[in-house]
């Protein structure tokens, strides 16, 4: 008995020597049993049809993700490959940069600061789940705010001693002088 194109099995393989719609043989009573269908060469409603179709056929495979449900999506592997692969050599998390993070919020610029901590925190928890190629663009990430806080804040203070080198310069000029 053939149901079509089954393949190696799955999830839709008929089991051998009948389907799951067929109904056991048996005889005698009237009609064989509860369910049962009559021995018609047209089919009923539990048997399968004898050509191509049915619900347990499994879809053709031809590359690609459509080539049913027991395969897996092509893995490009290594670094980066998403969750689930295995860590890098080595397999420490990349640096977090949480302490320059920190210190640069507090001493430099402070809403640049929050970026760079927010981003140095994701680093430890994308490693945990297996995201490394997103815990190592996190660990960039946050090197790369820090740096821009910490040169935000020298430029801030840079700025602050100016002016108040300015505004000292411009308060002893207008201050007269005494001589005796």
């Amino acid at each position: 008995m053939s149901y079509g194109n089954q393949g190696d099995g799955g999830y839709g393989s008929q089991p051998p020597g009948g389907g799951y719609g067929q109904q056991p043989p048996s005889g005698g009573g009237y009609g064989g049993g509860y369910g049962q269908q009559p021995p018609s060469g047209g089919g009923g409603y539990g048997q399968q049809p004898p050509s191509g179709g049915g619900y347990g056929q499994q879809p053709p495979s031809g590359g690609g993700y459509g080539g049913g449900y027991g395969q897996q999506p092509p893995s490009g592997g290594g670094y980066g490959g998403g969750y689930g692969q295995q860590p890098p050599a080595g397999g420490n998390p990349p640096d977090n940069h949480l302490v320059a993070a920190i210190l640069t919020t507090i001493f430099c610029c402070m809403p640049l600061g929050i970026v760079s901590i927010v981003k140095s925190t994701q680093v430890n928890s994308k490693w945990q789940v297996g995201d490394y190629q997103g815990a190592a663009l996190a660990s960039e990430e946050a090197k790369t705010w820090w740096k821009r806080t910490l040169i935000a804040g020298i430029i801030w203070w840079v700025l602050v001693i100016l002016f108040y080198v300015v505004v000292f310069v411009l308060l002893a000029a207008s201050v007269p002088s005494s001589s005796y």
